[in-house]
């Protein structure tokens, strides 16, 4: 029985360039979010400012607040979770990375759609390539020797 939890918890682990890529997603997503506030996406995104002002009738500081608090989700998730190898951390590591990988194909195509600049675009780069990354790390390393 024990070595059965052993062989689960061997393929549920992420390796350290997984859990690296996983880091430097959260902190592009930071950039990204500091770009949204920056320029303003609270003004121009519906959804956004629907957010921003559940949290604060100052929409700049309702949007503040969401995207740091997502940004610290996402550092306690790498922290708490992915950084220890816990059984939780692929799991994370996924959602994290279709999530990141949604927000970059939106930015696009909001400045596709807009012929121009739309905030978040150009730092949505940086989150497509690092969650395209990780994704074919946790696709093609399913399993990773656990170190005792």
């Amino acid at each position: 029985m024990w070595s059965t939890y052993q062989e689960v918890d061997r393929r549920l682990k992420m390796d350290l360039r997984s859990r690296a890529a996983f880091l430097a997603l959260i902190v592009a997503q930071a950039a990204h979010s500091i770009e949204e506030y920056v320029f303003r996406l609270f003004d121009v995104l519906t959804p956004a400012r629907f957010i921003s002002c559940l949290l604060s009738s100052d929409l700049a500081r309702g949007f503040a607040i969401a995207n740091i608090a997502l940004v610290l989700f996402g550092f306690w998730c790498y922290v708490a979770r992915v950084r220890h190898g816990l059984p939780s951390a692929r799991g994370l590591a996924w959602f994290w990375a279709l999530l990141e990988l949604g927000n970059g194909i939106a930015h696009s195509a909001f400045a596709f759609a807009r012929g121009g600049y739309f905030p978040g675009v150009a730092t949505a780069p940086l989150l497509l390539g690092i969650s395209v990354y990780l994704i074919s790390r946790l696709r093609a390393a399913p399993v990773s020797p656990v170190r005792s």
